[in-house]
């Protein structure tokens, strides 16, 4: 049984022997060599014999004689030939098996620029982007200053069409001249913008009027750690300053801006800024009270007189009186009062120039209208 086995093995072998061998008889017919015939040689010289040694080399051996040459243009068909390779002959002078001698560049590779080539592109670059630039004349640019509507609309007074309207009725004024035309470039700076007669604070100015509570110091800023002024008017972009004083326990109305001449002027004797108090004290009252006050109370620094004064209300005792007057003395009303012989209860002040307390809240601060603003620059002739 072993036996029979171990022939039909070696008969299969030798029925598979003798296909590879008429498969190769049929290859040499047809002129194709062998599959282990095949090598292709891709670093050959200008001649064929070259190529054959190469195969010799690598133990391949060449075709059996009588078999064509056809293994050296497949070869050469497998690498691209003519239509696409690398040349054979005088163009292999590029590769590095060629008869040329150093390597050269590949294809598709630009040649390498000398340092001394780049230097100068690097320097002529910067020389032209190190040019000044050139100014044009002021003709052909934007014209200096803004537009008068803009910067009316800018400062509160309505829109530009509704500051247009404005300009047309020869409403506006700028350094004293009345405008009759649209398109007037103004200096918000340095020019003196008038809207009826009332300056326009075109510039980055701010002014707020605050009712003060009683018990709050009338500074910015108190070491001791007090409730003071500075306490309302805190996370402002610049920093503002209080127009005179309210002593602690007084109420009413003060002014604070960023504007120091105002403020100047609105406190100096020289212009005599008006201020009205409201003043609860204890009667009975004489009827020349008034006439006392006017006349003038000596008082321990010179003497005060009041320009203005009236009952305002009386229940019982209790009176309420209102006093007007242009001095800012310290304490100047409660001294003043109580020199008469009434002392004061409560103290208010209402007014400050022509800007009222109304109907504001104590401890509400507000921002001053265009139209106040310019009513107290009047006051003082700015």
């Amino acid at each position: 049984m072993r036996s029979s086995g171990r022939n039909n093995r070696d008969s299969g072998r030798g029925n598979y022997r003798g296909a590879g061998n008429q498969r190769d008889e049929k290859q040499q017919r047809a002129g194709r060599p062998r599959p282990e015939e095949r090598r292709y040689d891709v670093g050959g010289t200008s001649g064929s014999g070259g190529s054959s040694d190469r195969k010799d080399e690598r133990g391949g051996g060449g075709p059996k004689s009588g078999a064509p040459k056809s293994g050296g243009s497949r070869g050469a068909a497998a690498r691209g030939g003519a239509k696409g390779g690398p040349r054979t002959g005088a163009a292999g002078k590029g590769r590095p098996g060629g008869k040329s001698g150093g390597p050269q560049r590949g294809r598709g590779q630009a040649p390498a620029r000398p340092r001394e080539y780049d230097a100068q592109v690097e320097e002529r670059n910067r020389a032209r982007h190190n040019k000044p630039q050139v100014k044009t004349p002021k003709t052909f640019g934007e014209q200096e200053g803004e537009r008068l509507q803009k910067v009316l609309a800018r400062a509160g007074m309505g829109s530009r069409r509704a500051c247009e309207e404005l300009i047309d009725q020869a409403r506006v004024e700028v350094n004293g001249q009345v405008v009759m035309e649209q398109g007037v470039r103004v200096d918000p700076e340095k020019d003196e913008i008038k809207v009826d007669g009332l300056t326009v604070a075109t510039q980055s100015y701010l002014f707020f009027a605050l009712n003060k509570p009683a018990g709050v110091v009338s500074t910015m800023e108190d070491p001791d750690g007090r409730q003071c002024l500075g306490d309302y008017v805190t996370n402002r972009e610049t920093r503002l300053f209080h127009v005179g004083r309210l002593d602690t326990e007084t109420e009413g109305i003060i002014l604070l801006t960023n504007h120091g001449e105002l403020a100047h002027r609105l406190t100096h004797p020289r212009y005599g800024v008006k201020k009205t108090y409201l003043a609860a004290i204890q009667g009975p009252l004489p009827r020349d009270l008034g006439k006392q006050l006017k006349d003038g109370i000596q008082l321990e620094d010179g003497y005060a007189r009041a320009d203005h004064f009236r009952v305002v209300e009386n229940t019982g005792k209790n009176y309420l009186v209102e006093v007007s007057l242009h001095e800012g003395r310290k304490h100047i009303v409660r001294r003043m009062l109580a020199e008469a012989g009434f002392p004061v209860d409560k103290l208010v002040r209402t007014s400050f120039g022509p800007i009222a307390l109304g109907d504001q809240k104590s401890g509400w601060l507000r921002r001053m209208t265009n139209t106040e603003v310019g009513m107290l620059m009047r006051e003082v002739e700015l």
